[in-house]
């Protein structure tokens, strides 16, 4: 379950001849219920009744080609190319028909769209329609309108779609929440309110069980007021999000003491420690049996010598909230997570995991260190896949993980690969200090974190490059780096053919590719370097260029310019004392 929300709208042409408002929302199938929901609020502004045409096209459009977008796109990003579309089609209508500015013959159209999609919400809007939201009894404004502010010219719009080839959009997001209401309008309806009756107005329709009639009596409330336009509200509640909000855990994290080291046999909240698991001097990761089930589990808490650092509690209720995100969200990507289950009741404050045998790449790598190969290249390419697919899943809801190295991929005995520990990872709900803890691993950062740069997507990406790399020839590209060094970038890596002749060139150059030192040369998204996988020696790609020694280590112009410098002055020398004057 993403979310549930109720929608409903409601029109009237009020005194006008004819209505050019229009409205609409769409829910997507629950086949792509990856994609949220969608919904818009259209003014048509014209000369000559071309106004409905544009409201109603630009409404349309939208419902109808969001869902033709890229999962891979960002919310933004699909309403800019929709919404941009929709423009260069109005606006070329409107050179047709010969229009200018905003009289006889132009079709325009103000339009705000909402998108709410996991659990965040995004507003796109140009023009005078506008969009609320209603959370807890407080009434938020999310737009501005785009009118010029002179009395005369009030009713003309700055910005709208197909007033010109290119339109500006003005984008807010954030979080959604169970209870908030969002209501979007035309002038219509806020131009006849004044302040305090619209906020009453925007509160009762937030109370109210029946979207659409909330709507409706927005829309009659305007009409009541005198409003001589079209009237047209939308009325969307959010009616349920993930069950696990960041906040609680937050307040979980807060609230409940860290539990004291634990012995195995010890008992916690029914849980019978079976085994430790890891001490990595900031977190304990036990192995641990549900007295009543039977069912073994993986609990990870805080070191209790970290117990006092709020930092570090709210990276671990971070961490929780992002693992039950992954564990709800129901995709076969999500599958290469590690579920994580509440506690109800519980008495101190840990996360449990599902809990997996086997083994961790960087265990079986160094079960076999020396032997040659340590894996085969196709399960290589295999694991590529698999985890490439769970990158982009995180990716797509703007989650960076931060940590991708070879004791992060996990093979159960149920043959399955999976991305484990979700610790290090950002979502952009996290505080700055937080960002600064746990921040990577040096062997598999890339060139541009060490130069000041915040991790991102393409790090997440040169990462997994690296450990398919080290998969292959048993040692990162770049070689192994210590924390406390600058990561060193003075070489192009070497092709892991020259050292494994199975290996075939497709997967060189996929890989190469992958770690490049340039940032331009590397792959653009997760779904790309899957496609490149999958594709193998079907569509290979073309083998990269070795990178110029000057760029690879631009110290070397200046030792080259010492090295002239100084033969030159011995050349002057000897000429000065040996050669006749």
């Amino acid at each position: 379950m993403t979310f549930e929300a109720d929608a409903g709208h409601a029109s009237e042409r009020g005194p006008r001849a004819s209505n050019e408002d229009f409205a609409g929302a769409a829910f997507a199938p629950p086949h792509e219920r990856e994609y949220g929901m969608v919904a818009a609020v259209a003014d048509g502004v014209s000369g000559g009744g071309r106004g409905l045409e544009a409201a109603q096209t630009s409404v349309l459009s939208l419902l109808s080609d969001y869902y033709g977008t890229p999962l891979t796109w960002d919310t933004t990003v699909a309403l800019d190319r929709v919404i941009g579309a929709q423009n260069t089609w109005l606006h070329g209508q409107n050179l047709a028909h010969g229009g200018q500015g905003q009289g006889q013959g132009q079709g325009l159209a103000a339009l705000t769209a909402l998108v709410l999609r996991g659990h965040s919400w995004t507003v796109a809007h140009a023009g005078d329609t506008r969009a609320y939201l209603v959370r807890d009894g407080e009434v938020r404004a999310i737009t501005s309108d785009h009118r010029f502010d002179h009395p005369d010219r009030r009713h003309q719009l700055t910005r709208a779609l197909g007033l010109e080839d290119q339109v500006r959009l003005d984008y807010f997001q954030g979080e959604a929440l169970a209870g908030d209401c969002f209501v979007l309008m035309s002038d219509g309806v806020h131009g006849a309110l004044r302040d305090r009756a619209l906020h009453a107005a925007l509160i009762e329709a937030a109370t109210t069980d029946d979207a659409r009639g909330a709507a409706q009596r927005l829309v009659i409330s305007a009409l009541d007021a005198g409003g001589h336009d079209n009237t047209t509200a939308l009325v969307l509640r959010v009616r349920g999000v993930d069950t696990g909000r960041l906040e609680d855990e937050r307040m979980r994290a807060g609230r409940l003491p860290i539990p004291p080291r634990l012995r195995v046999g010890e008992a916690l909240d029914g849980l019978a420690i079976t085994a430790l698991v890891a001490d990595n001097g900031i977190n304990l990761l036990y192995q641990a049996r549900d007295s009543a089930t039977q069912r073994l589990y993986a609990l990870k808490t805080l070191h209790p010598a970290r117990a006092a650092d709020p930092e570090e509690r709210a990276m671990l209720a971070h961490e929780a909230w992002l693992a039950q995100r992954m564990s709800e969200h129901g995709s076969a990507a999500a599958r290469s997570f590690v579920a994580a289950h509440p506690r109800p009741g519980a008495s101190a404050f840990y996360v449990l995991y599902d809990w997996f045998a086997g083994q961790t790449l960087a265990q079986r790598l160094t079960v076999r260190r020396g032997a040659k190969p340590p894996l085969a290249w196709d399960e290589v390419a295999a694991l590529g896949v698999v985890i490439g697919r769970a990158l982009g899943l995180l990716h797509r809801q703007g989650i960076v993980h931060r940590d991708v190295k070879p004791s992060n991929l996990h093979r159960g005995d149920d043959g399955r690969w999976r991305l484990l520990d979700l610790g290090a990872a950002i979502s952009g709900r996290e505080s700055e200090a937080q960002r600064l803890l746990h921040a990577g691993t040096p062997s598999y950062m890339n060139p541009e974190q060490w130069q000041g740069a915040a991790a991102n997507a393409g790090s997440d990406l040169f990462a997994l490059g690296a450990t398919l790399y080290e998969a292959l020839l048993g040692a990162p590209p770049y070689g192994d780096v210590l924390p406390y060094q600058s990561g060193r970038y003075k070489r192009d890596p070497i092709a892991p053919s020259r050292s494994r002749p199975d290996v075939p060139i497709w997967l060189d150059h996929v890989l190469l590719k992958a770690v490049a030192r340039d940032a331009a040369h590397r792959f653009e998204t997760a779904e790309e370097f899957v496609l490149a996988l999958e594709r193998g020696a079907s569509r290979p790609l073309a083998a990269p260029g070795a990178t110029p020694l000057v760029r690879r280590d631009p110290a070397v112009l200046w030792q080259v310019a010492c090295v002239l410098s100084l033969l030159l002055n011995m050349l002057l020398v000897f000429w000065l004392l040996f050669l006749p004057k």
